[in-house]
């Protein structure tokens, strides 16, 4: 059987620690003030070398977007949040920075558009693949776009391309309103 009274005894002793500290704290405080020694510049050195400490803990790769995923100088493959690259516009072959932080977080970033140019196609269903049909070609489009520009299979948009390179994918950049007829 748990018995309480251990446990109110461990709190009791939790809470004498905490008023030692503040206690501590305080005296610490008056002496400082006393001797007119400002200790609030140590507070904020402990917190820039705490801030450095992170920093050099982070690891930070570069890689090419290949219009899902970031393709990193040693092959591996990052996936790159589709509200990120939808929001981004990101088009296959923008250059990518990843900081991957302490904590496991994952931090991407732009840091050099490829040349591309904008066409119109038609957004269609090609199995579960949102695709634009272009004249001259189809080109793959992230659902987060999709859903983000609210657009329908047979809505006409407009994409962005690599200018002057092969590309399976396309950013949308919007999506053109169907006209309507009035008076017929």
């Amino acid at each position: 059987m748990k018995d309480p009274a251990i446990f109110l005894k461990l709190n009791q002793a939790i809470q004498s620690a905490k008023s030692s500290l503040e206690a501590v704290s305080k005296w610490t405080e008056l002496l400082a003030e006393k001797n007119k020694i400002d200790i609030h510049p140590l507070n904020e050195k402990t917190k820039e070398l705490e801030d450095l400490q992170e920093i050099e803990d982070e690891k930070i790769l570069e890689g090419i977007f290949d219009g899902q995923n970031m393709i990193a100088k040693d092959e591996t493959i990052y996936p790159v949040p589709t509200n990120y690259a939808s929001k981004s516009k990101l088009v296959e072959g923008d250059k990518l920075k990843l900081t991957i932080r302490p904590n496991g977080a994952f931090v991407y970033k732009q840091i050099e558009l490829i040349p591309r140019k904008l066409t119109t196609g038609y957004l269609i269903m090609d199995g579960s693949q949102y695709k634009v049909l272009c004249e001259d070609k189809t080109y793959n489009v992230l659902y987060a776009s999709v859903t983000f520009f609210r657009a329908k299979v047979g809505n006409q948009v407009t994409i962005i391309i690599p200018e002057g390179e092969d590309s399976e994918w396309g950013a949308i950049e919007n999506v053109i309103p169907e006209t309507t007829k009035k008076g017929a």
